[in-house]
């Protein structure tokens, strides 16, 4: 996949046994696909935290029991994906 945004070459500082990791996990990819990829992630995180913060602002906090219930359809989520990964099912043919 070739990526036709515009890059921008930047320098940062990361401790030395970080990017060791890092190389190592990024070899295939590359670094700077790598790094991108973990910055768009937090990003999305970031983001995610402020709605949850204005979400329980405008709604209250989650209740315990609307917590497990959350939880449980995401496990059952989970399990039907795994089941359709480990099945084949919705595969192209």
């Amino acid at each position: 996949m070739v990526n036709c945004m515009a890059s921008k070459k930047v320098t940062v500082t990361i401790p030395e046994d970080l990017l060791d990791e890092i190389r190592a996990e990024a070899a295939e990819r590359g670094l700077s696909a790598y790094v991108a990829e973990a910055l768009r992630v937090k990003r999305d995180r970031d983001r995610l935290v402020e709605l949850v913060d204005w979400l329980q602002e405008e709604h209250g906090p989650v209740t315990e029991d609307e917590h497990t219930t959350a939880l449980d359809e995401l496990h059952s989520l989970d399990a039907e994906h795994e089941r359709r990964r480990t099945s084949g099912v919705g595969d192209a043919a």
